[in-house]
């Protein structure tokens, strides 16, 4: 019997290398429960009230995980001050709700700066951080009393003679870049900790009679998975400051570990569910106090913590409506008859496409999605059983995928689909594009849902635009 290879499906042998991903349930986020409710008030409510899509936040999960982090350190460290990052979450109810909390404000720009000021923040409650800040912005801080934490020796050779033009002293603090061996290092930002130059820029505003030398800093990255790191930051962190106290006698009063604690996200391909990977604060809160704790209790320094993502990201959700089926019962397809002989093509018959569902909201409003596997789940009870989808945006782009492979139940135009968590980055770093932002709600303590953004209209869009007068009598 002469030997005859195994047979290769159509199917499998044109399939592309992510098949077996796609099989695989590891790879895929388990579904979802139906969310028909948010903080008691019904999904389709909102939707029909607020129109579709809709961001909606609510004000009891942030002060709930507010809470949590407060309880996770001052348990552990009572000498300690939070700050609220700006740039995860801008809106003015947001930075309202952590002010009442009794967060500081950390901010990274002229504009996130001026909107603390304008929000009611005196300037010894803003920290500001970032690799370039205007001139403009430094002097104005330096007056009203914010601490700026220096990044780069372009920056520092400004602070020298802003101060000293202005009287000094000022406070100010310094940002060190520390790789910790436990996550990517960040080395765009601050002075290394390895080379000595935190030490030697450390030692310069030491020296320096117009500045007086607050805090040392860190922020050693984002969505952080390791709690170990910051155990290490912490301890180079120490390392440096006792270093300096023996050569000049100074002791930094001030540390500073940044933020980067994760939310309930996953990135794609990560199993889940996120209960099994993300750790809990309270493990982030043990790694940094840790090392503070072994210090005497007269030489141990405020810690302060600059936290966006693991505050705001749970307590947001972007509501959504299916507008399109696709590829849902398409048979095998072929070239049609008679085209090979007339075009010469003879490619390989199309597979049957994996149903997707496309959304009225796309990568336009879910910058994240292009990291996490945002979760997806429907507002209504579905057919059984789940199958993998694809989850489509409504731009006109082919990279417009939200979920390249999720479960779902089987769904038809007009269901709703609830998308979770996107507290964090989406909202600030959504755009005009193809269409113009929906309303940002946010169901207050009380469970009454108010407009905090309302839904942008043409005029919004055009606002800041001028024509040329000659253009404009063509028209």
């Amino acid at each position: 019997m002469t030997y005859a290879g195994p047979d290769i499906t159509a199917e499998l042998g044109g399939a592309g290398m992510g098949a077996a991903v796609a099989r695989n349930p590891l790879t895929a986020t388990a579904p979802s429960d139906v969310i028909a409710e948010i903080d008691g008030v019904s999904v389709e409510a909102l939707m029909q009230e607020y129109g579709s899509p809709l961001f909606v936040l609510s004000e009891r999960v942030m002060r709930q995980r507010a809470e949590a982090q407060r309880r996770a350190f001052r348990e552990r460290y009572r000498k300690v001050e939070f700050a609220w990052s700006f740039k995860t979450n801008p809106l003015d109810a947001v930075c309202r709700v952590f002010r009442s909390e009794g967060w500081m404000a950390e901010v990274v720009s002229s504009y996130e700066y001026g909107k603390a000021r304008q929000l009611g923040y005196p300037g010894r409650e803003v920290i500001i951080n970032g690799p370039y800040k205007r001139e403009a912005t430094v002097r104005r801080a330096l007056g009203e009393g914010a601490l700026i934490q220096i990044d780069n020796w372009d920056e520092l050779l400004m602070l020298e003679g802003i101060a000293a033009e202005l009287g000094g002293p000022f406070d100010v603090g310094l940002r060190v870049m520390i790789p910790t061996g436990r996550a990517p290092t960040w080395s765009k930002f601050g002075f290394s900790a390895t080379n000595g130059e935190a030490h030697q820029a450390a030692l310069r505003l030491i020296r320096n009679p117009a500045l007086r030398l607050h805090t040392l800093h860190t922020h050693i990255g984002t969505y952080v998975l390791d709690p170990e790191a910051y155990r290490v930051a912490t301890q180079v962190l120490l390392g440096l400051r006792e270093a300096l106290r023996e050569e000049t006698g100074h002791l930094v009063g001030c540390l500073n570990l940044g933020g980067g604690f994760a939310s309930d996200s996953l990135l794609h391909g990560m199993a889940g569910p996120a209960s099994s990977v993300i750790p809990s604060i309270d493990r982030y809160a043990e790694a940094i106090t840790g090392p503070l704790n072994q210090l005497p209790a007269r030489e141990r320094p405020l810690l302060r913590l600059e936290t966006g993502r693991h505050l705001v990201d749970n307590a947001g959700w972007l509501l959504s409506t299916v507008v399109v089926v696709k590829g849902r019962g398409q048979p095998r397809s072929a070239p049609p008859e008679g085209v090979a002989a007339k075009t010469g093509w003879t490619g390989p018959a199309e597979l049957p496409q994996r149903p997707g569902y496309v959304l009225d909201a796309g990568v336009n409003l879910l910058y994240t999605a292009s990291w996490f596997a945002i979760q997806a789940s429907p507002a209504q009870p579905g057919a059984a059983p789940v199958e993998p989808v694809r989850l489509l945006g409504d731009l006109c782009m082919e990279i417009d995928v939200i979920r390249e492979h999720v479960y779902l139940p089987r769904l038809q135009t007009g269901d709703r689909l609830v998308l979770h968590p996107v507290g964090a980055y989406n909202i600030n770093q959504s755009m005009t594009f193809i269409h113009l932002r929906p309303a940002v709600v946010m169901i207050d303590a009380q469970g009454r849902p108010r407009v905090i953004r309302r839904r942008e209209e043409l005029a919004d869009a055009g606002s800041l635009e001028e024509t040329p007068e000659k253009l404009a009598r063509s028209a």
